[in-house]
């Protein structure tokens, strides 16, 4: 491995939590910049669009956006649904897939519906855990949204991730054998018990530094707003 892939990968190996902690009512730092948690599954429809905006529309606000993916299965298997909403109720799903397609086409955004839906996001989430610990990893899950809703790809399949890897001069063997490790698997079922804990149901959700949570892609500019005028 040459010396800048090195330094390029230097931090892809351990795992760390970024951010501070919160509890409901109160900041633990109330002089740090107004923050916003986004909170999203890879196989989440409308966390597509949501995910292609939320940065820009935060920046402008002066809110700093953390990317906290996290797996919808075993909470909707919690709601007693063994997949998603708009696969149990097929009229739901038909408006679903067309408003979709209205919204990118508002957004100037690509989209192809994929299939199967949804989508096996496990792989994609824990390399996206790594990514986020370092510097590439908010460009890597728009990366993966793009290939998913934008391209109709497979992002459970390891050559998609590997190529969406290698978009962002990023070295896809390492990352995707760190994405193998217990430390990287336990992260990801930590964050996924996180969101139950914080009353999460769907995605995309938000939630601000005092314990505000919003739900839904109608609602991010209305939880930055909130982020910023009562951190």
């Amino acid at each position: 491995m040459s010396a800048l892939c090195q330094k390029r990968n230097s931090s892809i190996f351990t795992f760390r939590r970024r951010g501070v902690a919160y509890v409901r009512g109160k900041a633990h730092n109330s002089l740090m910049p107004p923050f916003l948690d986004f909170w999203f599954d890879f196989a989440s429809t409308y966390s597509y669009p949501t995910a292609m905006q939320i940065t820009p529309l935060a920046q402008q606000a002066g809110v700093i956006v953390r990317f906290r993916p996290f797996l919808l299965g075993p909470l909707f298997k919690a709601q007693g649904w063994p997949s998603s909403p708009f696969n149990l109720y097929p009229a739901k799903g038909r408006y679903m897939w067309r408003d979709l397609e209205r919204i990118c086409f508002d957004l100037d955004l690509p989209f192809r519906q994929p299939e199967p839906f949804p989508q096996n996001s496990l792989l994609a989430a824990r390399v996206a855990l790594i990514g986020l610990s370092g510097s590439w990893g908010e460009e890597f899950c728009r990366g993966v949204f793009r290939a998913e809703f934008g391209e109709g790809r497979q992002i459970d399949d390891p050559t998609v991730i590997g190529d969406i890897l290698s978009q962002l001069h990023i070295e896809s063997a390492p990352v995707l054998e760190a994405a193998r490790a217990e430390t990287i698997k336990a992260a990801l079922r930590t964050q996924t018990g996180e969101a139950k804990q914080l009353g999460i149901f769907g995605a995309p959700s938000f939630t601000t530094a005092n314990g505000e949570l919003f739900w839904g892609s109608d609602r991010l500019e209305r939880a930055i707003a909130w982020a910023k005028d009562r951190r």
